[in-house]
């Protein structure tokens, strides 16, 4: 097998099936590629009957029922657990392929031993650029993000950093982190630095993977001649500051920030990173 498609699905059912018909579209034909395949689809107990649709339409898939909602990392992990390919994508149910995405993501990773996750350029339903690629948080970045200090030129200077907005997002680079909505990994970087860390519920599980990659010697690329679209809405990020406690998705990315925080306090300088800066 040479790559297992992850699909973590949470009452996104008709997102996730958009998801998967993309998947059967693009080119792995013998003329072109030849690329052998899976896809693995997890329910994290959603109710939504996306099982019984599954196994009638693509009765090929292996569909996983989790009893309840594990969150993205443990959820994904399920799923990565069942994997059979040389390099496993993660996808979220709310992306879709073109028909070369994978095709040029494997093609690049089979010529660089080096890169451990890398990430397609990715583009909303209406075909603009979607930040998908980041230098580190500093200490404050997600309270800029989500306050009124972000009004400030020191705040946005700050923010301009994280989103890496003076950099070319055409070319081939290295970056600090990728964002976990479409993940190209391999399947040897996983085994070695131990899949999501099932403590982050909701967000910065990417980021923490990315970290952990970077820490074992791997890098970690942003590779834009792959493409996909990707549907995405900043939940916990459309909520005002002040309503957090009232909002889940919120709740659950100031969690998140508390827990990397608690995690990563220790660590300064990632060996191998400095050089993105």
């Amino acid at each position: 097998m040479d790559i297992s498609i992850i699909i973590l699905n949470y009452k996104s059912r008709g997102l996730a099936l958009n998801c998967i018909k993309s998947i059967k579209e693009a080119d792995f034909s013998p003329e072109s590629s030849g690329l052998k395949y899976e896809i693995i689809v997890v329910d994290n107990n959603s109710n939504d009957g996306i099982g019984e649709i599954i196994s009638w339409q693509y009765p090929g898939i292996k569909f996983i029922q989790n009893k309840k909602n594990l969150g993205m990392g443990a959820g994904n992990n399920v799923g990565i657990k069942k994997a059979e390919g040389r390099y496993v994508a993660v996808m979220n149910p709310d992306t879709m392929a073109f028909p070369d995405t994978f095709l040029k993501l494997y093609n690049f990773m089979e010529s660089s031993p080096e890169v451990g996750i890398a990430g397609p350029k990715q583009f909303y339903p209406d075909r603009t650029v979607q930040n998908s690629c980041y230098q580190w948080y500093n200490l404050f970045t997600p309270v800029y993000r989500r306050t009124p200090l972000g009004k400030f030129k020191f705040a946005q200077k700050d923010v301009a950093r994280f989103l890496m907005k003076d950099s070319d997002h055409n070319s081939v680079k290295k970056v600090d982190w990728l964002l976990g909505s479409f993940l190209f990994c391999r399947s040897s970087c996983l085994d070695q630095i131990g899949f999501f860390d099932e403590r982050f519920f909701m967000y910065f599980e990417d980021t923490d993977l990315c970290r952990r990659t970077w820490q074992k010697g791997w890098k970690v690329v942003y590779f834009p001649e792959s493409r996909i679209i990707h549907n995405h809405k900043r939940e916990s990020a459309e909520t005002p500051w002040y309503k957090f406690l009232w909002n889940q998705a919120a709740r659950a990315h100031v969690i998140s920030w508390l827990k990397y925080l608690k995690k990563w306090r220790k660590v300064r300088v990632i060996p191998g990173i400095r050089d993105n800066a």
